[in-house]
């Protein structure tokens, strides 16, 4: 079973920056198998998607919420097997608590995700 495990949350100042991490463990995981999704969810309110990262015949590919586009970017190191998502230019709404998950062999976070990590919060305030 593929166990995700976010990590990097915390409080940080309007227009500051945060990474989140988000470390995979599982024999034979190899993180470009899978679609990696960053979610994040306030309560009360659903769940929506950030980023999304995906590989398709040797390609990359990534996509964004158009709130976060331009200011917040998502990355993966295969050695770590690791997936990051850097945050710039942060905004009180960029709080709440962000998930990665994972689906095995998708192109894209549209559809159901496979495995889900518990979350670390992020709160933006100053």
């Amino acid at each position: 079973q593929l166990r995700l495990v976010e990590s990097g949350g915390g409080l940080v100042q309007p227009g500051g920056s945060l990474r989140l991490s988000c470390a995979a463990s599982s024999g034979g995981f190899v993180v470009d198998d899978y679609a990696v999704g960053w979610f994040r969810q306030v309560p009360g309110k659903e769940r929506e998607g950030v980023s999304c990262m995906s590989r398709s015949e040797g390609s990359a590919y990534y996509s964004y919420a158009p709130s976060v586009q331009g200011r917040f970017f998502t990355s993966r190191d295969n050695a770590e097997n690791t997936v990051y998502l850097q945050m710039r230019s942060l905004k009180p709404e960029d709080s709440g608590t962000y998930y990665c998950a994972a689906a095995r062999g998708a192109l894209d976070c549209l559809g159901g995700m496979d495995y889900w990590g518990a979350g670390t919060l992020v709160t933006v305030s100053s």
